[in-house]
């Protein structure tokens, strides 16, 4: 709410949203999944980065957390009620903190002697926290949970009306909990019960909804004739001919088991331990699905609690879950929950459908012919389309179609996480015709076989998701067709704050970017995460104030307030047609999603000495060959020298898994660590003058940094479970070189330098190399040094 109005215009704006948001919790049953869905006009109003969410647990010991923003993951945050930690000590004391920085050892001590902040999650995610406000969530001397605030996004502590701001809305969320853990008592018996209509025999499950004034019994009673004439579900009649919504269904269906609804959430995520054992099929016939293992128990979605309680299925699938929690839900919201969890049912397994295709009938006259023929079958059509969506669902970036000549199989794999894994095999009958079938999807010349083809297949035309692939044919020996396909989802840009940089990367590149004019490159490999990072960057200076264009191809990410033109090489609009045009549409920064040719680079450094800000990527190794590279292109040296801001290298290394192992390493591991970390400093001048004396303040500043609360420095490995498939590895984390471009290296590139004297001045003035960031991140916990290794040439 950060704002030059009035002050009391803006506390008058303050309480208007404020009531807004207490408002939306008074009117429903759903606290949490209201504050989840408000959480970031939460975080707006009190102008904070995050917020988290903790209620009581049940033997009242500690808080977990129910709603968190900004944390990737879906692992619940349990703290127990004491002193010890900020939240905790709220639990405890019931008393409103409000802390200017929770890594400042002084203040927190002025608050408590023991009060300390737990700063594991922020080590093991790069995120800094600082600012805290922390209210107690208690109605008439009972506490029900915190309400965390984290981040000033002024970078100041929270002021008083955030205070009392947030005092109010915890009162609001206190009533509101309280209110749905002991609900309205129910109506006085009438002396002479209503004689019981069929209803109550056909189906007493839905008697809540009488009870309700929602319908009366003889409507209740008609909808279930109803159902059974027509065959259908009498949630679904009931929806559709009294407007009886799933909320109000699922409150009658838990009135009557006795258990807690579970509605759809459509932010619920797939867990892999979980969800990978039971098959889809499965489920349908047992009709139920576990949702999540958290401190509370396992929760179970179920169509009929009790029947899947007698059954004990649950116990003998998830022997070590401990409390099972049952849960009820509508027929239309376990469908719902099904389809996202496992993907819309595509016509069942890929071997199934395998083996219901009818034969292509390859043959070398009518090969052409058949293939046509056979990719307009409705058996394929739902074969390709499984194959994209299990490549979404699963996380890949990229599907690989790999036919072999003769009558060997066509092979089809997934990149995911960087990894090739094997899906399927397909007979060599169905080869041309899949190629045919994917080629009709992208408009490309199905007859063309001997030249590459390039293409987009827009999927939302053809199958349940929305998204776009980016399809390349290649032939390959024996006359036959490579595929392959990667897969650009949509999706909002991420924080720059989330984006993975270390602390010293982020303080130096935030300056540079927010410079009035000049140019910035992002360099790395296709796949690298280049516009990712770029999007985050501009998510930073996208303000009111700023006009931004950005020439994309494709516009995978997409944010309000700018403007994006998409690239179409067909049409003959490319990067340095769309840059011309930009020049005369009034831009303050602009984003090239490319650099490839001469006249694109050049009217980049042309517009960021005209005052523009432009930001750009570049397909090379490291920062400063990028810098070669341009030069090498026929850029102006002093042109290029004077609009250069700096250049950002980047890679993607394999995340270690939650399962990983902690190891503390020896003082021979840790030394030789420490000279594979300093193998390019020894270059520079403080390394070279007193290398042991600059060891030791490396170590240093490592131990305050990552080390733990007794300074030692730990290092983890993989280990492997269901989640990750045994590998040790899930996710991804990027890598970062970040070149500054300072007096020195601006001199460097105007007397065009060689790359190893780029380099050594650019270390000197505080750059880390790819292998260098990835080396901290391991001591982060995030990745390991193998895995950096693999992507850093040093």
């Amino acid at each position: 709410m950060a704002s030059t109005a009035p002050t009391h215009t803006l506390e008058a704006l303050f309480l208007r949203h404020l009531q807004q948001v207490s408002n939306r919790i008074h009117n429903t049953d759903r606290v949490e999944q209201i504050m989840l869905d408000a959480s970031v006009d939460i975080c707006r109003l009190f102008n904070a980065d995050r917020l988290t969410l903790y209620a009581v647990s049940p033997d009242g010991q500690s808080i977990v957390s129910r709603v968190k923003t900004g944390l990737n993951t879906s692992r619940d945050l349990k703290l127990p009620i004491n002193g010890r930690s900020i939240a905790g000590f709220v639990a405890q004391y019931r008393q409103r903190l409000n802390i200017a920085d929770v890594n400042d050892t002084q203040e927190l001590l002025a608050i408590s002697p023991e009060l300390s902040f737990l700063s594991e999650v922020d080590r093991r995610t790069g995120y800094r926290s600082k600012q805290m406000l922390v209210v107690p969530i208690e109605d008439e001397g009972e506490l029900h949970g915190v309400l965390q605030l984290i981040n000033n996004r002024d970078d100041r502590p929270f002021g008083a009306m955030e205070v009392e701001g947030a005092g109010q809305l915890c009162e609001t969320l206190a009533i509101a909990l309280r209110k749905r853990r002991d609900p309205p008592s129910p109506p006085a018996p009438v002396t002479a019960p209503p004689t019981p209509t069929p209803a109550h025999h056909v189906a007493p499950r839905y008697d809540g909804l009488v009870q309700a004034g929602l319908l009366s019994l003889d409507q209740l009673a008609q909808a279930v004739h109803t159902a059974r004439a027509q065959g259908q579900g009498v949630e679904q009649v009931l929806q559709q001919s009294h407007g009886i919504g799933a909320a109000q269904i699922g409150a009658a269906l838990s009135h009557f088991f006795g258990v807690p609804h579970a509605p759809f959430q459509a932010n619920r995520l797939r867990i892999e331990a979980l969800h990978a054992p039971l098959k889809r099929e499965f489920i349908i016939e047992q009709r139920w699905l576990p949702l999540e293992d958290g401190p509370d128990g396992l929760a179970v979605m179920c169509l009929d609690p009790e029947a899947t309680r007698s059954a004990r299925m649950v116990p003998q699938i998830f022997p070590r879950a401990g409390r099972i929690r049952y849960m009820v839900t509508t027929q239309a919201e376990f469908l719902q929950t099904l389809n996202q969890l496992y993907g819309a049912d595509s016509g069942g397994s890929i071997d199934d459908m395998l083996a219901d295709m009818l034969p292509a009938g390859e043959s070398e006259g009518d090969e052409d012919d058949s293939a046509v023929s056979a990719a307009a079958d409705n058996e394929l059509v739902k074969f390709v389309n499984k194959i994209i969506v299990d490549a979404h669902r699963q996380g890949a970036s990229d599907i690989h179609i790999e036919p072999l000549p003769g009558k060997a199989k066509t092979g089809i794999r997934f990149r995911i996480d960087g990894t090739l894994t094997p899906y399927t095999e397909v007979p060599a009958q169905y080869r041309a015709a899949m190629v045919t079938r994917l080629k009709i999807m992208c408009d490309l010349d199905i007859s063309e076989r001997r030249k590459p083809q390039d293409g987009k297949i827009k999927f939302k035309r053809f199958g349940p998701l929305d998204i776009e692939l980016r399809v390349a044919t290649l032939p390959s020996a024996g006359g036959v067709e490579d595929v392959v396909m990667r897969i650009l989802a949509a999706g909002d840009p991420i924080p720059l704050e989330r984006l993975g940089l270390t602390r010293h990367n982020q303080d130096r590149l935030i300056p540079t970017i927010e410079q009035p004019y000049g140019l910035f490159y992002v360099c790395g490999p296709t796949g690298s995460g280049k516009t990712t990072t770029l999007h985050s960057i501009l998510k930073h200076l996208n303000t009111p104030e700023t006009k931004i264009w950005t020439a994309e191809d494709p516009v995978e990410i997409t944010q309000k307030g700018l403007r994006q033109v998409q690239v179409n090489k067909k049409a003959g609009i490319d990067f340095a047609l769309v840059m011309r045009a930009f020049l005369r549409a009034d831009p303050d920064i602009i984003m090239v999603g490319e650099s490839r040719d001469l006249e694109t680079v050049s009217m980049g450094i042309e517009a960021s000495l005209t005052g523009h800000l432009v930001f750009s990527t570049l397909h090379t190794n490291s920062a400063p060959e990028s810098v070669v590279r341009l030069l090498d292109m026929g850029m102006d040296p002093f042109n290029f020298a004077d609009a250069l801001l700096g250049i950002l290298a980047q890679r993607l290394a394999k995340r270690l898994c939650d399962c990983k192992q902690v190891h503390e390493p020896d003082d021979d591991e840790l030394r030789a660590f420490v000279q594979e970390f300093s193998l390019d400093l020894r270059h520079t001048p403080e390394w070279r003058d007193d290398a042991p004396a600059a060891e030791q303040r490396l170590l240093a500043r490592w131990r305050a940094e990552y080390g733990g609360a007794d300074g030692r420095l730990r290092m983890h490995h993989a280990v492997g479970c269901e989640r990750c498939n045994g590998s040790g590895y899930k996710g991804r984390v990027g890598l970062h070189e970040l070149l500054v471009a300072d007096d020195t290296v601006k001199r460097l590139v105007q007397e065009r330098a060689r790359v190893a004297d780029l380099l050594t001045a650019a270390l000197a003035s505080g750059m880390h190399t790819l292998k260098m960031d990835g080396m901290e991140k391991v001591l982060m916990g995030l990745t390991d040094l193998k895995q950096v290794r693999s992507v850093c040439i040093k």
